[in-house]
């Protein structure tokens, strides 16, 4: 029997009655939720970006959304070097970023522009390269950079050295130090005898005629050049500490994403995989010493090889099968109700800014909708650990708006929304009710499927405005979760899951 259908049956009962109504069911949201629609993963002219956070507020207001997630890079620092002198026989290329600018200046700009622009709220973070290695060598004609593009997204970390800190590739500050160092910098050894060798006078005998006579003169060359030795080598070890994966090596696997998010979540941020199945590929030619290819592979599988991160990207302007009915998403899902993860992955829009280009790229092109019971920085950040939002693709004509997903106790009444946990004892009924509709307020199709524990509990076409509800039992197992996918292509909605779990009774024994 399938994982996810074991987890949902109880007392024999798979599933109770289902029911549909169209448009026009004018019940009442289940919980005063506010909907604040917002640009997550932007990038502003501090690093890779070209506009002003003045500009991005501007744009934002024009397009409705109501907060952006700045994560402008981190660091972008990329260095090869040459065997055994890597530190000094090396090029290095450096961008624009927010540790070159200077963490303090780039929070302070942030709030200054905050206070211009109060209608929309701007939260700082950054993108971190948390790790790439290199490949082949240029003598080969084979030299390849993998994953510059691995990247974690970082927000809500309350103070600026908490940011400065971060185990990053070409961090300094992020390197080891202790023995690194001392190995660093031992050719401070070698100045003493350096000095003791140019100070030195060497006497020697030459013949004047009839007789000798003693001349005491320095030999400088070997004092010099272990002095210049020393240099060279104190040179090539700077700054005198080691980074955490050696960028020359393969085998440093997820730790060096699992240090950063790690790091994060001790100091009470948030972490989320940017764009798990974007795939960057590029070569460059440098003419005889031949191509150098940059490429990062897909790399799904960090949503399961790795824990205590927030979320992930759901939701981009690529390519996404990680939320597939059955896939890696509810794989990861099922881990967190069976015991084996200490939270659930939260699917989240990026819409992955850099400017504005005559392809149709906007500000508003994927959106993060929250829902917030006020708008506030600390609550957009705490809806945002909570997994209260959905995201959204949609284009300048129109978008879908998910006005309500919530599971109901036929109990209780009490009600849940995606994030949160409905408890019931076994088999008591529940009710899930959807509702969509479009921003341009016409008719459209689309496209629902309402997914339960990963499996494809309906596939219907339905019309805007329209309300789906549904009818089921609280499971005998552990407990299983509902999740939508809505629409498709460029106007499409990804759900984050409402978890039904099995609750004990008041005598602590499970009904």
């Amino acid at each position: 029997m399938p994982r996810c259908e074991r987890a949902w049956i109880g007392g024999g009962v798979l599933l109770a009655t289902w029911f549909w109504s169209t448009a026009g069911s004018a019940q009442e949201p289940v919980q005063a939720w506010r909907h604040v629609p917002a640009a997550f993963h932007v990038h502003s002219m501090l690093s890779t970006g070209s506009d002003s956070f003045e500009a991005l507020a501007t744009q934002a207001r024009a397009s409705g959304i109501e907060a952006i997630f700045l994560t402008d890079n981190f660091l972008l620092r990329y260095e090869y070097g040459l065997f055994p002198l890597r530190g000094l026989i090396r090029r290095t290329v450096e961008l624009p970023s927010v540790l070159n600018v200077g963490v303090d200046r780039y929070l302070a700009q942030i709030r200054e522009a905050g206070f211009r622009h109060p209608d929309v709220i701007l939260i700082p973070g950054v993108e971190v390269v948390p790790h790439y290695y290199w490949t082949g060598s240029i003598f080969g004609k084979d030299l390849t950079m993998h994953d510059a593009q691995k990247n974690v997204l970082v927000l809500g970390l309350p103070r600026a050295d908490d940011y400065g800190r971060m185990p990053a590739m070409g961090n300094y500050a992020s390197y080891e130090y202790g023995l690194p160092t001392a190995i660093g910098l031992s050719p401070i050894l070698l100045i003493p005898p350096g000095i003791w060798l140019v100070n030195r006078r060497v006497e020697r005998k030459i013949r004047v005629g009839w007789t000798f006579m003693v001349v005491r003169e320095r030999r400088m060359a070997p004092g010099i050049s272990l002095l210049a030795l020393a240099g060279l080598l104190l040179v090539n070890n700077y700054p005198f500490g080691a980074a955490r994966y050696d960028p020359y090596r393969d085998d440093a696997g997820w730790r060096p994403h699992q240090d950063l998010i790690d790091y994060v979540r001790e100091r009470g941020g948030l972490t989320v995989w940017s764009m798990p199945e974007a795939r960057d590929f590029n070569r460059y030619d440098y003419g005889r010493l031949g191509m150098v290819t940059v490429k990062t592979d897909p790399y799904p599988e960090g949503i399961i090889k790795t824990s205590g991160y927030t979320g992930f990207g759901a939701v981009y302007e690529d390519t996404v099968t990680v939320t597939d009915p059955g896939g890696v998403w509810d794989t990861a899902l099922m881990a967190y109700l069976e015991g084996h993860r200490d939270s659930p992955p939260w699917g989240i829009g990026e819409v992955a800014y850099h400017r504005a280009d005559s392809a149709g790229k906007r500000l508003d092109n994927v959106e993060t909708v929250l829902w917030v019971k006020e708008r506030t920085p600390a609550a957009l950040l705490e809806a945002i650990a909570k997994g209260r939002m959905y995201a959204r693709e949609r284009r300048k004509d129109y978008g879908l708006v998910l006005n309500e997903f919530s599971v109901t106790s036929g109990e209780t009444g009490q009600s849940r929304i995606s994030g949160e946990t409905l408890e019931a004892p076994a088999n008591a009924p529940f009710h899930v009710r959807v509702e969509v509709s479009s921003t341009d307020g016409r008719h459209r199709p689309v496209l629902v499927q309402v997914i339960r524990s990963g499996l494809v509990m309906s596939a219907t076409t339905e019309t805007t405005p329209f309300s789906v509800q549904l009818r089921d039992v609280v499971p005998q197992s552990a407990g299983g979760y509902f999740r939508l996918l809505i629409g498709s292509g460029d106007h499409r909605i990804v759900s984050n899951p409402i978890f039904v779990r099995r609750r004990a009774n008041l005598a602590g024994v499970l009904p």
